[in-house]
């Protein structure tokens, strides 16, 4: 894959410089959280998704 520059720092650079900024500011629970969020959110997706299959 090409590496995309702006700045002297590619995405995959920059993404993770982000995270580790993320982490230090609001700590490891903060992922967890947020990652059960997106857990429930996905799931919440599906089962409607299920609903409206059966409806058809």
């Amino acid at each position: 894959m090409a590496e995309q520059r702006k700045g002297g720092m590619t995405v995959e650079e920059a993404g993770r410089k982000g995270g580790e900024t993320v982490k230090k500011k609001y700590g490891h629970e903060f992922y967890e959280k947020i990652g059960h969020k997106g857990g429930q959110k996905v799931a919440e997706l599906i089962e409607r998704g299920k609903e409206n299959e059966n409806r058809r």
